[in-house]
């Protein structure tokens, strides 16, 4: 490295993961910017991870060279992400000391890493406690201190191998290596540019209602990191899909079957990870509705089933019970019978809904009330930190809105529609909500007579 400044390279994966143990979720980006990056910068290093590295040839050879000259790499082990562990093992190769293993405290470790030192840190999955920040943020750094300059090994191999020689890149290694660079050149819209600011770039145009945008950028996000990982990556192409039907090109039915596809691409067929089922189950639902075959309903509803019972979450809680609703209304239920049995069904799942949400929500007040501080510093985290609380209560008062009005309780729907109003929500929020209970609406009015008690709306 021709930089003084000494140099930490950041093992772990990006964005949102899932741990196919224990099925949670972990925005792994929080992690780095609230835990990692900001405590190695404070110690006057230079912090990186593998998708801010600007692309000019081959990213393996960017890694490898990292694993090997960083003076300092910490891996994440989140999720147990076998790309993470891989290098932290290339890494333990290379390098006898100045190593850092850290992951989220739920991490069931395979048996080879029990002898590895692993400093663990509390994940809620989509958020850290501030005061789980300020701990972890000391103790990172004070390991930080004690590593960077210590000479002792903290690599398994070199321990149990104490006469290994660590290897040296020479001067003709490095020509060797700008060669393969160059021959390794992919031909891909902006290679100039970091994975990570890609992806910034594709998110703010979502934000902005873009998605053709956002659409173009994550392609390009895709390519960069199956060069770089050997395979795709799941969160980005779970992105690739959204944006793909929000962008409705050249119509909103293509569109979602061309989502479809790529979800197909990453073993829809067979995967446990929760965020592609709800995702399939998402755009075959809204297949159906647009008009399409009544197997793309029953495939809904198997997607649903399948991440509801993976996460026992709110989100696939209402669609599943929407989606045994609808099929209470279609051929796919050919008697009396079967169409109170989806009802019923659906009437059960609202039920569950409610229990989550009664769960979930002093968890969001408690978490809320922890990051006051934060919130109302006056800067942009405090911002961002207001607007996450919010949404988290907007969905939940909707979810208790559109469960009540599907187990006709309706004094608790209008309670709990006013309580909604009265939260900060963004436009297209309300509109989200708003069209689903239409839909549900709509349906009940066909077949609500069905139930005993009949479900009917006041007059």
């Amino acid at each position: 490295m021709t930089d003084t400044k000494k140099r930490c390279f950041v093992v772990m994966g990006f964005g949102t993961k899932t741990d196919y143990v224990n099925g949670r979720k972990l925005d792994l980006n929080k992690s780095y910017r609230l835990l990692i990056k900001p405590v190695v910068e404070a110690k006057g290093l230079e912090c990186v991870r593998a998708d801010e590295i600007t692309h000019s040839g081959s990213i393996d050879v960017q890694m490898y060279q990292e694993l090997l000259q960083a003076d300092l790499v910490i891996a994440d082990l989140s999720t147990a992400n076998p790309n993470a562990i891989y290098e932290l093992g290339v890494r333990h190769a290379l390098r006898p000391f100045t190593t850092i293993v850290i992951s989220e405290d739920k991490l069931i470790y395979p048996f080879d890493l029990n002898h590895i030192l692993i400093t663990s840190y509390k994940h809620l999955g989509d958020a850290i406690d501030y005061e789980e920040v300020e701990r972890f943020r000391g103790a990172l750094g004070k390991l930080i201190e004690t590593v960077i300059h210590k000479e002792e090994p903290d690599s398994p191999v070199y321990t149990y191998l104490n006469s290994l020689i660590p290897p040296k890149i020479q001067e003709e290694i490095d020509l060797a290596i700008n060669e393969i660079s160059k021959t390794a050149e992919a031909p891909i819209q902006d290679k100039g540019k970091a994975l990570s600011l890609i992806i910034q770039e594709a998110e703010d145009a979502i934000e902005k209602k873009d998605f053709l945008t956002a659409k173009t950028l994550f392609q390009t996000a895709v390519q960069l990191s199956s060069l770089s990982q050997g395979q795709k990556d799941l969160y980005l192409i779970h992105r690739l899909a959204f944006t793909t039907y929000k962008a409705a090109l050249p119509d909103l039915v293509t569109s979602l079957y061309e989502s479809l596809k790529l979800l197909e691409s990453i073993n829809l067929a067979h995967t446990n990870d929760p965020e592609t089922v709800s995702s399939a189950g998402a755009i075959e639902k809204k297949l159906f509705e647009c008009g399409e075959r009544v197997s793309h309903l029953e495939n809904s509803i198997l997607y649903f089933q399948r991440s509801y019972y993976l996460l026992n979450n709110r989100y696939n809680g209402v669609n599943l019970a929407l989606t045994l609703v609808y099929r209470a209304t279609t051929s796919l239920s050919g008697t009396e019978h079967e169409k109170v049995a989806d009802l019923i069904f659906a009437q059960r799942t609202w039920k569950r809904v409610l229990y989550l949400c009664e769960r979930d929500l002093p968890i969001i007040l408690e978490k809320e009330a922890i990051d006051k501080t934060r919130i109302d510093n006056g800067t942009k985290e405090g911002k961002e930190l207001q607007e996450y609380y919010d949404a988290q209560k907007f969905w939940i008062a909707v979810n208790q809105a559109e469960a009540s009005f599907g187990l006709g309780d309706f004094k608790a729907y209008h309670a709990h529609l006013e309580n909604a109003k009265n939260i900060p929500h963004y436009g297209w929020m309300w509109d989200s909500f708003s069209d689903q209970l239409a839909k549900l609406e709509s349906k009940m009015k066909t077949v609500g007579h069905l139930l005993d008690p009949a479900w009917k709306q006041p007059e």
